[in-house]
């Protein structure tokens, strides 16, 4: 028998700025394909064709403790990847005691930041949804997913799902 391995710790990073102890939550980003049906002539129903990636994204959504200028002066940042993001976990097993260490490294830019609610003598969080071009989910330092949007870069468990199609267009 084996227990799940449970987020026991974690830390966020922006542009190298730790943000121990002002970090609240982060919702790290859905990953997602754009698959369609199709239905040809013989096929007795259809079958969902892969067309890359979700129309909806990458997005990293997060909450800070208070107030932080560091994200506020990365507003309207002209460059799709002109942020970057690194979230640290600690997972652990509680059976075995098993620490493993997992990485989210993002790169996009804020499009949301909700300033929250303003009240004397009260909590003060503010919330930023970050749209990401560039993904890279690290475990136990081996490289699972790393999808690169602007670069045409999709890696799964170290395969390079696209480098057929770049090299098929002279990239």
């Amino acid at each position: 028998m084996a227990l799940p391995k449970k987020l026991k710790n974690m830390n966020l990073y922006n542009d190298g700025v730790s943000y121990v102890g002002q970090c609240k939550t982060v919702t790290l980003p859905k990953l997602g394909r754009k698959l369609e049906a199709w239905r040809g002539g013989g096929m007795d129903g259809p079958v969902k064709v892969d067309l890359g990636h979700s129309d909806d994204g990458i997005t990293l959504e997060w909450t800070l403790g208070g107030w932080d200028l560091t994200a506020l002066r990365q507003y309207g940042a002209v460059s799709v990847s002109g942020v970057q993001l690194r979230w640290a976990g600690s997972i652990q097993r509680d059976d075995d005691e098993q620490v493993s260490a997992v990485e989210v490294v993002v790169r996009g830019r804020h499009e949301e930041i909700d300033m929250g609610d303003s009240e004397g003598g009260e909590d003060t969080e503010h919330k930023f949804n970050t749209a990401c071009s560039y993904y890279k989910l690290t475990i136990d330092g081996s490289v699972e997913v790393e999808i690169d949007l602007l670069n045409f870069i999709f890696v799964v468990n170290g395969e390079d799902r696209l480098a057929a199609h770049r090299k098929a267009i002279g990239l």
